[in-house]
């Protein structure tokens, strides 16, 4: 069975023209949608050990445009687990206060790297282009010392169509219960689109690492979207071997009055 998900190995050069946004792996949605269900299942037998083991972590990135999915994406894997082993941090484009500070500070906090500085930041010119190009370097310097503290990294672009981002958003501003998501500035960052497809090809082709694997995933479809994840979280998840503590007390002596 064809995973969707494209894997950014390092050297490659990703071309996100060449990768179909539609493409499902020759499955139907029912298909799809029973063996997420079912790989969900394991994913969250296994987030249950990391979170008792409570010696490592599993750091999940998503990347998109706007109206690429990113939170339908991240509800549906989290669907399910244990929330208090998780811990969701969302970023847009810096403040002006942020821009006052190195570019990965406000992300020290809550530990992602902040691709938003090589994205948003890039196609808008709110730096010089020396600036934003060292920062792939930096990026891949605090994704390593994250890895080799305990950190497992995985990023993902949420790889959609220009005509799916169309449809969305027409979708978003004819639903009264979608339109608050709308924004007239949609539609300026929608007349950049080919701007912001090179910045994420060069985030996640400088980006793309042993120890923070990139995944470009076909996102048109929501359903082959959550599957395509859940398989590659699934595989990352059985790599880490996660492994509930050893007890260190003996059961047969517990006795509860």
């Amino acid at each position: 069975m064809k995973s969707t998900a494209v894997k950014a190995r390092p050297g490659d050069k990703i071309r996100l023209s060449k990768i179909d946004p539609g493409d499902t792996g020759g499955m139907s949605k029912e298909e799809a949608c029973t063996r997420f269900v079912d790989l969900r299942e394991e994913v969250s037998l296994l987030q249950e050990k990391l979170f008792a083991e409570h010696e490592r972590s599993l750091l999940i990135l998503f990347q998109a445009m706007d109206t690429g999915g990113k939170d339908g994406a991240l509800k549906a894997l989290c669907s399910g687990l244990n929330p208090a082993g998780l811990e969701v941090a969302k970023f847009q484009a810096p403040t002006l206060a942020e821009l006052d500070h190195d570019f990965l500070w406000r992300a020290h906090k809550v530990t992602p790297t902040n691709y938003e500085d090589v994205l948003v930041v890039r196609v808008h010119k709110l730096v010089p282009k020396k600036v934003w190009e060292a920062r792939y370097d930096q990026i891949n310097s605090f994704e390593s010392i994250l890895s080799e503290n305990g950190t497992t990294i995985v990023k993902f672009m949420l790889h959609i169509s220009k005509d799916e981002q169309k449809k969305r958003l027409q979708a978003r501003i004819e639903n009264p219960k979608k339109r608050w998501k709308f924004s007239p500035a949609d539609l300026k960052e929608r007349a950049l689109w080919d701007d912001y497809q090179e910045a994420y090809e060069d985030a996640i082709n400088y980006c793309a690492t042993d120890y923070a694997s990139w995944y470009v995933v076909p996102a048109n479809h929501k359903w082959a979207r959550n599957l395509a994840i859940v398989e590659v979280v699934l595989r990352v998840l059985k790599k880490m071997k996660p492994r509930y503590p050893k007890i260190r007390f003996d059961p047969a002596t517990a006795t509860i009055d």
